[in-house]
């Protein structure tokens, strides 16, 4: 099976973004910020933290909350762009490194994304917390159907432009997969409004998130970038002008399995009857055909 994505072009695309600064990135200081304030609700100190994508963001709103300062310690940053050529499909960290592995909007671009979970539960300690959030399968659903209608409309075919992505029920089964425990998964859909399609372009190559496919689409002509931006307008545009674009962020929360967690009951190994538990007295099945109408 080929690789869906080209790790050179995500590499490009987020190191000309870091040259160009962070003025586009709004959603990861929106992701570090959701990602900081589900840490606050667990009573834990984490020591050793890896954090992959959105470093500045995540320690700005670590540092923004006094109950989690006090339990975050060492920071360690990696992202596509990193110096040491970090490739997120063979990850370097040793095994047993790090208490927290933070992961923002670094995942959807991994070609293996099982194996990678699989490479984050070895870097953690045993009851070492996984938190990851990553673009779902909705997003930018607006950009995809418009593309794809021009594209088809004056060429009389249309190439993938915006990357297939994950959803919330792939994502649970996954880090269930990569042997994480007490495994959950879910969505925030975000909906930003923007005066017109371009702009929406232009923030997309600020945070380093256009296209990295693999399979190289023929390059888009005026012609059908205009014609793109004038249907998402036509299908996509709030009453004041405004177009809508979705940002659908999953957020994956898994452990290093441990000893000292939560495990759940073998089959029949219940001490007390469900109908003890619920009160109600217990009826065979005849009972229960018998007393139907």
């Amino acid at each position: 099976m080929n690789a869906p994505f080209d790790p050179a072009r995500v590499r490009r695309n987020r190191e000309r973004a870091a040259r160009a600064g962070a003025d586009g990135d709004f959603l990861r200081a929106r992701v570090a910020d959701d990602l900081a304030e589900r840490l606050e609700a667990v009573n834990r100190t984490f020591a050793r933290v890896l954090v992959l994508g959105g470093g500045a963001a995540f320690s700005a709103a670590v540092a923004a909350r006094s109950s989690l300062r006090a339990r975050v310690g060492d920071l360690t940053f990696a992202d596509w762009s990193s110096p040491a050529g970090l490739h997120f499909d063979r990850l370097p960290f040793a095994e047993d490194s790090f208490d927290l592995i933070v992961s923002i909007l670094a995942l959807h671009w991994v070609n293996d994304l099982p194996g990678a979970l699989i490479q984050l539960r070895r870097a953690l300690k045993p009851d070492g917390l996984l938190l990851a959030a990553l673009f779902g399968g909705k997003t930018l659903h607006e950009l995809r159907e418009a593309l794809i209608a021009a594209e088809s409309e004056t060429r009389g075919g249309a190439a993938l432009r915006v990357a297939p992505f994950a959803d919330a029920l792939d994502m649970a089964g996954l880090l269930q997969r990569a042997g994480l425990a007490l495994p959950v998964a879910d969505r925030d859909t975000l909906v930003v409004r923007y005066a017109d399609p371009l702009h929406l372009l232009r923030d997309l190559r600020a945070m380093g998130e256009t296209s990295a496919l693999a399979e190289r689409a023929p390059p888009l002509t005026r012609t059908v970038l205009l014609r793109a931006m004038a249907l998402y307008h036509e299908r996509f545009a709030d009453p004041d002008g405004r177009v809508r674009a979705t940002f659908d962020i999953l957020t994956a929360t898994g452990w290093r399995p441990h000893e000292s967690q939560q495990q759940p009951l073998k089959p029949g190994s219940a001490k007390m009857r469900l109908a003890d538990a619920l009160g109600v007295a217990e009826q065979s099945a005849g009972e229960k055909a018998g007393s139907k109408g």
